[in-house]
């Protein structure tokens, strides 16, 4: 993927549609979305990265906990959306993006939780290899990596791919990562043609 963010290619039609997208997102609760997953979820304040972070709902959510929030969201439109919602809250937004996360992996920080809601869907078959390498590197001792997979029709003019569990999982663990939660669940806004893979993954332990 180019470093422009108009020419990432996981990202097309989320630009032009980002306050009608944002209020979407926010309509649906944190709660809600992360109700089989959120027992993962640090206990204590620790450094989050909401990859793909949208309208900023989820980093609002953490930041309210006291968790060190770093959204990234590689759309400009949708970016400024959260920064202009949240902007009360402590998060630090950042310009990056998927496959490589170059940016973020940069900084040399790690991370205890990792969080990526309906965002892996976007990766093709190369780019998904190439992104869990990049989240490995990016996790912090006893962190964990929390997603969700999209299963169903791709909307008319984005790029999305059904992508199983199974080859998740097996990607993870190449990485060293060990799954540590596998649910499945129906669509949050009642699409009865799309539903829902959540992920946990953990780095294996000698």
């Amino acid at each position: 993927m180019n470093d422009d963010d108009n020419d990432i290619r996981g990202t097309a039609g989320y630009g032009a549609h980002a306050a009608t997208l944002a209020a979407q997102y926010e309509s649906i609760s944190f709660a809600d979305v992360h109700r089989d997953v959120i027992h993962l979820f640090p206990g204590t304040p620790g450094r989050v990265l909401d990859i793909g972070a949208g309208s900023g709902r989820d980093a609002a959510a953490l930041a309210r906990l006291g968790h060190q929030v770093t959204a990234v969201e590689p759309t400009p439109e949708l970016r400024e959306q959260g920064q202009r919602l949240h902007a009360d809250l402590p998060i630090s937004w950042r310009a990056d993006h998927l496959p490589a996360l170059a940016h973020t992996r940069a900084t040399g920080e790690r991370y205890d939780l990792i969080l990526l809601t309906a965002v892996w869907m976007h990766l093709d078959a190369q780019e998904r290899s190439t992104a869990m390498r990049a989240l490995a590197e990016l996790l912090a001792d006893g962190g964990q990596i929390v997603m969700s997979l999209r299963h169903g029709p791709v909307p008319e003019g984005r790029r999305m791919f059904d992508v199983s569990a199974e080859e998740t999982i097996a990607l993870a663990a190449a990485q060293g990562l060990n799954v540590c939660h596998h649910s499945e669940r129906e669509d949050m806004l009642e699409r009865r043609d799309v539903r829902w893979s959540f992920l946990g993954f953990r780095r294996a332990t000698d």
